[in-house]
């Protein structure tokens, strides 16, 4: 009697710890992963963590398309996140980088001739208030049919974004927006530009505005990243001694801090 009991103790605990295993394993998948990889081979995080779920595409009020103010609506499984810095250039990561489920660039970075550095796909570009003059020099490459459905989303201050006409980017995003319907333009949200700087100032201890400090199109790609990607891979941000040991967990740890606020 005493052996079947404990055999039936055995049995019951083993599920309790299969059931806690499942449920923590399911906890994690919904957070989103980083693999900071400034140079090919460097990455950090849990490498069990694998893209096995997609998250289905849902709707994000802090970017809305100009002109109908439709909520971007946006999700991936992998996120190749590719910056515009010269480091990028001669490691050969072009085809790591378009094997990801979406490919992220900024601004107007080229691809051509770059191909084999930073791939040739692109999903979504990030782009600043500043840059969107640059695109606007080849219109058709950007918002044409070569864009193969890119979407652009725009940040930028409210005195360049007001959409009530006095928004100079917004006025000239809205004019690309008529000569190409199916070209895929959104931009920030005041809210989630506020968000945006709530975010630097719990991270840094420092208000933005009052110290004179100013957000980088790299900040507002992975602050969209995060929401959007279930897993995320860097490229080109930082240099090849930045993540160390203990570095990458510091790192690791406030990013999912600021994700979970």
């Amino acid at each position: 009697m005493a052996w079947i009991c404990k055999k039936k103790w055995v049995i019951a605990s083993s599920l309790v710890l299969a059931v806690s295993l499942f449920l923590l394993l399911v906890n994690y998948s919904e957070k989103p992963y980083f693999r900071l990889q400034p140079m090919l081979g460097q990455s950090f995080g849990p490498r069990w963590m694998s893209s096995w779920q997609h998250k289905a595409a849902r709707p994000h009020p802090g970017y809305v398309s100009v002109p109908k103010k439709e909520p971007l609506k946006l999700s991936c499984n992998v996120c190749s996140v590719v910056s515009s810095s010269g480091q990028v250039l001669g490691r050969g990561a072009g085809a790591e980088i378009d094997r990801a489920s979406c490919v992220w660039r900024m601004n107007n970075a080229p691809t051509q001739r770059y191909e084999k550095d930073v791939g040739n796909r692109t999903n979504l570009r990030m782009v600043s208030h500043t840059s969107v003059p640059l695109l606007l020099h080849k219109p058709q490459h950007f918002f044409g049919p070569a864009s193969n459905g890119t979407v652009y989303v725009v940040w930028g201050p409210r005195r360049n974004m007001s959409p009530d006409g006095s928004g100079v980017i917004y006025n000239m995003l809205r004019h690309v927006a008529a000569d190409f319907p199916n070209a895929r333009i959104y931009v920030t949200t005041d809210e989630r530009m506020d968000y945006c700087d709530d975010v630097f100032k719990n991270e840094t201890g420092r208000d933005r505005i009052t110290s004179g400090s100013y957000l980088s199109t790299g900040w507002f790609t992975l602050i969209l990243a995060m929401d959007m990607c279930k897993e995320i891979h860097v490229y080109g941000m930082i240099n090849n001694t930045y993540c160390n040991p203990f570095r990458t967990h510091e790192i690791y740890a406030r990013l999912n801090k600021t994700h979970r606020d």
